[in-house]
């Protein structure tokens, strides 16, 4: 069953399961572990017809239910099942009725102004609200990119130019104008290692010369412009400046390759040592290992003996899968260049020792759909998704009509000119400037108030403004103030732009209050209250719940697993009752322990054909812990009715079930139904 139609079945319904259960609450504290995973991965598309010509199908106390409302949650709980019969129509009629008068009761209660459920229904709701708070068609989009970039390594040299992305305008016009002439130079004709050798900012590159080897997508957060650009060149082209958090870059595409995706290894290491005498030792000790492997000598007891890993020599070795750029490259090449399963390298050198690569595995990039939702939270966590946002605030805004009023803000920021708006000290004005910046839909406004409320309460960034333009602090607080009140006012739309929306988050909210109506007149009543429960089972359940006929059996248990001790005890124990076996066997110490056990037919597989009073079990042993057991059937019991506490699981949920019939009683007397069955008429199929 899919949880779109566990949902509604488990609200409506309400039925208790099956078997005998452990903890009477734990389906339904299970439920709303379902709910908030839901709210995830739910996306609905039932549009429900025009309010105008929309009948009310019935009433509940005087609230109506329209033939929409009831139609998409009949479709949706039903499925393929959904065949619009007036029996089935009837049939969930009803469990619908019942379900809003349990609803109408939960609001009478007042539990919809309960603070921890509106909090609980304020979270899911944030939750579903992103689903319909993101441009689909761009996200998907950066997905599919990232993942065509993701069939090829590229190789690549840099020369970089640092310059924070917060540096002040002067600053980065600085940095990039030095970036610009590099770009001269080597496009000019010097030699792009020679130059990112004098003149790059990366520390590195005294002794690589730029190059940062073999890189695939996604790169870093921050660098998705260097990406766009290694991507989009030929081999051997040049390109930047590109800017990336830390500075600007200029960037050569060296080579392409097919992406290797990654490998399983084992490894064992041999360290290098400072002394030269003892590195000379340490190497004849990697060629000693590598000899003893290829002679045939098992990896894991090597790995054991010899790795100086000491997280990995214990087990065998192992490192587990890894892609390009985790490790040293001469590491990787090793690695990724083992042809099949088992092959290992010969001593392979990195800065830290020796290493013989062992191939456990390779796996080449998923296909799209085994990690296409991967990508897609990869990407919701990178700064990449910023296009997806912006590309969802364009859309909103020229949907809603949206206004901004420059010459208001422009004027608002003349009287920020002293410094004490990038500190701490900093206050709103106490008149609340109700000048308008910000205008949707001609109706729906923010201020100036509005404004400083939220550069009040982003302190943090107000203060990084500090040796920067005052102009440039407050145009970037705008941006993202405008953005945020964007965001907030469309999902203030929801509810009326998406009826899939309204009406998942109607049963959110009815859904909940059902759990806690419920929980309260019927749940706890039944775990709580054991005389009625006590009453209940005697006038009702007292011959419902039976055994089916037992063995009551003895289990002798011995400290020895002889053979001939065993046999001994079993011989006494067939003639003999239980204390007398004890006493005898146990004179000098306790050889023998006998513990009574009541086992239903065919519920133990020792006794089998032993079903009858008297029969008495061979021995078995155990060799692990040196023990012996038999079985004795003491008494054939024959079938009888299980007490409350033998079947109090049982007698609980039937105690529920009455309970809840007794409150809908009480729910139909207290709030009229009123069913309009022109209007049910309409919706049955001849």
């Amino acid at each position: 069953m899919t949880l779109t139609k566990f949902l509604p079945d488990f609200w409506y319904r309400t039925g208790i399961p099956e078997q005998e259960p452990t903890t009477i609450m734990s389906p339904f504290i299970m439920f709303k572990h379902l709910l908030a995973s839901a709210c995830l991965i739910l996306w609905f598309v039932a549009p429900l017809a025009a309010q105008s010509s929309d009948p009310v199908l019935f009433t509940v106390n005087g609230k109506p239910v329209t033939v929409s409302e009831f139609r998409y949650i009949y479709t949706k709980t039903n499925q393929d099942k959904a065949d619009f019969s007036e029996a089935s129509l009837r049939d969930y009629l009803d469990l619908y009725v019942k379900f809003k008068l349990k609803v109408q009761k939960a609001r009478d209660m007042k539990l919809d102004t309960v603070g921890s459920l509106k909090s609980e229904l304020e979270g899911y709701r944030r939750q579903l609200a992103n689903s319909y708070l993101v441009d689909k068609e761009v996200n998907e989009k950066l997905i599919h990119e990232t993942y065509d970039r993701m069939q090829q390594d590229v190789n690549i040299s840099h020369i970089f130019i640092a310059c924070d992305r917060n540096a002040k305008a002067a600053d980065s016009l600085r940095a990039y104008n030095r970036a610009m002439n590099i770009l001269k130079l080597v496009k000019g004709g010097v030699a792009f290692e020679k130059v990112a050798a004098d003149s790059s900012d990366d520390k590195s590159a005294k002794e690589n010369r730029g190059n940062l080897g073999f890189v695939t997508a996604m790169l870093p957060d921050g660098y998705y412009e260097m990406e766009k650009a290694i991507y989009a060149a030929q081999k051997g082209a040049i390109v930047g400046p590109i800017r990336s958090n830390s500075g600007y870059h200029i960037v050569q595409v060296n080579d392409f390759r097919p992406a290797r995706g990654e490998v399983e290894v084992a490894q064992i290491l041999v360290r290098k040592d400072k002394a030269p005498e003892k590195n000379s030792m340490q190497r004849m000790r990697i060629d000693s290992v590598y000899a003893l492997l290829k002679s045939g000598a098992s990896w894991d007891d090597v790995a054991g003996r010899y790795s100086e890993d000491k997280v990995t020599a214990s087990k065998g070795g192992y490192i587990g899968f890894f892609g390009i750029n985790r490790y040293q490259r001469s590491f990787e090449d090793a690695a990724f260049g083992l042809e099949k399963d088992g092959d290992f390298t010969a001593p392979v050198e990195t800065s830290l020792g020796w290493h013989i690569i062992k191939r456990i595995s390779r796996r080449p990039i998923g296909t799209f759909e085994s990690i296409k939702r991967g990508l897609g939270d990869r990407i919701k966590r990178d700064s990449r998704s910023e296009i997806s946002k912006q590309s969802m605030i364009a859309r909103i805004k020229k949907e809603s009509r949206f206004q901004e009023y420059p010459m208001v803000l422009s004027k608002w920021a003349a009287k920020q000119l002293d410094t004490v708006f990038l500190t701490f000290k900093w206050k709103t004005d106490p008149a609340k400037p109700q000048d308008v910046l910000l205008r949707y839909n001609d109706n729906k406004v923010f201020t100036v108030s509005d404004f400083e409320d939220y550069c009040l309460k982003t302190g943090r960034d107000r203060m990084r403004g500090v040796g920067l333009p005052m102009d440039e602090t407050i145009q970037r607080l705008y941006k993202n103030w405008s953005d945020e009140v964007t965001m907030q006012f469309e999902e203030s739309q929801l509810d009326t732009k998406y009826p899939d929306f309204h009406s998942l988050m109607r049963e959110y909210e009815e859904g909940i209050l059902l759990f806690e109506a419920l929980k309260i007149n019927v749940w706890d009543k039944a775990n709580n209250d054991s005389t009625g429960l006590s009453q209940y089972f005697k006038a009702n359940l007292a011959d419902k719940y039976k055994w089916e006929e037992r063995a009551r059996v003895s289990i002798y248990t011995l400290k020895t697993d002889d053979a001939k001790m065993a046999e001994k005890v079993r011989a006494l124990a067939s003639k003999k009752p239980s204390a007398e076996v004890l006493k005898k066997i146990n004179k000098k110490e306790e050889v023998v322990t006998v513990m009574e056990k009541l086992f239903e037919k065919g519920k133990n597989k020792d006794l089998g054909a032993f079903w009858s009073a008297g029969a008495v079990t061979s021995v078995k042993t155990d060799a692990g812990t040196k023990t012996s057991y038999f079985l004795k059937i003491e008494e054939i019991v024959p079938p009888t009715s299980k007490n409350l506490s033998e079947a109090r699981g049982y007698a609980v949920a039937d105690y529920q079930d009455y309970l809840e019939k007794r409150w809908i009683d009480d729910l139909r007397q207290a709030y009229p139904v009123q069913i309009n069955e022109d209007a049910f008429k309409t919706m049955v199929k001849k």
